[in-house]
């Protein structure tokens, strides 16, 4: 599968954007889904992920509340709505996919990656 990220920006604190994740191929479906972030000189961290039938999701502490996950798998396609948006949250984020379906907050379990779409928050 292949992935590409998009809806990055600037924005000031306190708004919001909304990242979306095309994928090709007919397997999109079937893959647990995720998007990561990493900031300049800093691990890749998870923000969020949602299982294969989008039934089940998880968030990071930092941006629970705040984020939305979500999936629609007729259009092959992830979404991350993120509002109340902190400067802390600047980072390049990904998508991520897991071939086996379910939801993980481990970076290593993601076998296919997106390119990375830049969100930075202005104070």
């Amino acid at each position: 599968v292949q992935l590409q990220a998009s809806g990055g920006g600037l924005v000031q604190a306190g708004g919001s954007l909304r990242l979306s994740c095309a994928a090709s191929g007919r397997t999109f479906s079937s893959y647990g889904m995720g998007w990561l972030r990493q900031a300049p000189g800093k691990e890749r961290e998870f923000v969020a992920a949602i299982s294969w039938s989008g039934s089940i999701t998880s968030y990071a502490d930092s941006v629970k509340g705040r984020f939305t996950i979500s999936r629609d798998n007729t259009k092959n396609t992830l979404y991350l709505q993120m509002n109340g948006l902190k400067p802390e949250d600047t980072a390049a984020y990904y998508c991520a996919a897991d071939p086996r379906g379910a939801i993980t907050s481990m970076p290593r379990r993601y076998d296919y990656w997106g390119q990375g779409t830049q969100v930075t928050v202005s104070s």
